[in-house]
């Protein structure tokens, strides 16, 4: 057993992540996150991963983490609203580069006492990885264990993880080697959590992977009500949900603009072989920007029994009505004290 210990948080990754940019002229690495994120997620093979040393790395970590970290966090966190008597004894996060998965699932059970594996093909981001998670107070980050492994059609898995958490990867796959990753986690693990972008092709990637697991025996958890097929038509839409990111000074040189944050847009599934037992199994879930006017809040939701409809509550709701005027998108409905 761990000892107890500190939970990591959003912002001590980035005080973490800050010590990795010294020495490191601003200009430089916002140039290094440029080229990485015009090559970096979607078109790169398995076998040539474009980080290729440690300032690319901390580059593209000290502004990519923070949002990975919190995606993958909201995520976590619909899970544990359905689950939550479930705690993870072992946790294995799939092409998990510098580890953002990681402290995310170290801070949703700040009180567990987990193993962690991350496994990767790129060895700068392992390596820089397992300097960040040294920093953390968290005892299973301290004590993950760092693989280099290649996620192609012949990965394998331990026989048995509790947790599989595979974010923002399965874009970086060819289609053979994307189901393949997806059948090896279904086949080791009691609860998968997948996160992609949330763009249209993002969704549909874990549309598809959202499928296989249903076939593989997994129950759908979070987002959706159901493990029925999805209601969106794809093409006409696509369901995603966004995490508030605190913006760090790489984030405003890269990007400009002002604010101290942004909105990191992803689209996700959470699954388990074992069954849910949280107040929240069976409500809706809220699918866009509740729109408020006067005297009425029109949520769209997706629903266990109807799939994608309207509800529009008014003031005669009474307490509905209110709990829907502070309903924001990505909760669940109805609340679970109405």
């Amino acid at each position: 057993m761990h000892a107890p210990h500190a939970a990591p948080t959003a912002e001590t990754l980035r005080t973490a992540l800050a010590g990795l940019l010294d020495g490191l002229p601003p200009r430089q690495a916002a140039q290094a996150v440029d080229r990485l994120i015009a090559n970096y997620r979607g078109r790169t093979p398995t076998d040539t991963p474009v980080l290729r040393d440690r300032s690319d790395v901390a580059a593209y970590a000290a502004y990519r983490m923070p949002a990975t970290f919190e995606a993958v966090h909201a995520a976590l966190d619909a899970l544990r609203e359905r689950a939550p008597e479930w705690t993870p004894a072992s946790h294995l996060d799939i092409g998990g580069g510098t580890g953002a998965a990681s402290w995310a699932v170290a801070a949703a059970w700040p009180d567990g006492a987990h193993s962690t594996t991350v496994m990767d093909w790129a060895e700068p981001a392992l390596a820089l990885g397992r300097e960040l998670a040294g920093r953390s107070p968290a005892t299973p980050l301290r004590e993950a264990r760092w693989q280099r492994r290649s996620l192609s059609s012949d990965l394998a898995l331990p026989d048995a993880t509790d947790l599989v958490t595979v974010s923002y990867v399965l874009g970086e796959l060819t289609p053979p080697d994307r189901r393949a990753v997806v059948g090896e986690a279904a086949r080791t693990a009691q609860a998968v959590v997948l996160v992609e972008p949330g763009t249209p092709d993002g969704y549909l990637r874990i549309r598809e992977a959202r499928d296989q697991l249903v076939s593989g025996g997994f129950q759908i958890l979070a987002p959706c009500p159901h493990s029925a097929a999805c209601p969106i038509e794809p093409g006409a839409d696509w369901c995603h949900f966004a995490a508030r990111v605190s913006r760090s000074s790489l984030h405003r040189q890269v990007k400009g603009g002002s604010l101290g944050y942004e909105d990191e847009k992803f689209a996700y599934v959470a699954a388990t072989r074992f069954p849910a037992s949280g107040e929240a199994v069976g409500a809706s879930r809220v699918t866009r920007h509740p729109q408020t006017r006067k005297g009425q809040v029109l949520l769209d939701l997706c629903t266990p029994d109807e799939g994608l409809t309207r509800r529009t509550l008014t003031k005669r709701h009474g307490p509905l009505y209110r709990a829907a005027r502070d309903t924001a998108w990505g909760d669940t409905w109805p609340p679970p004290e109405q």
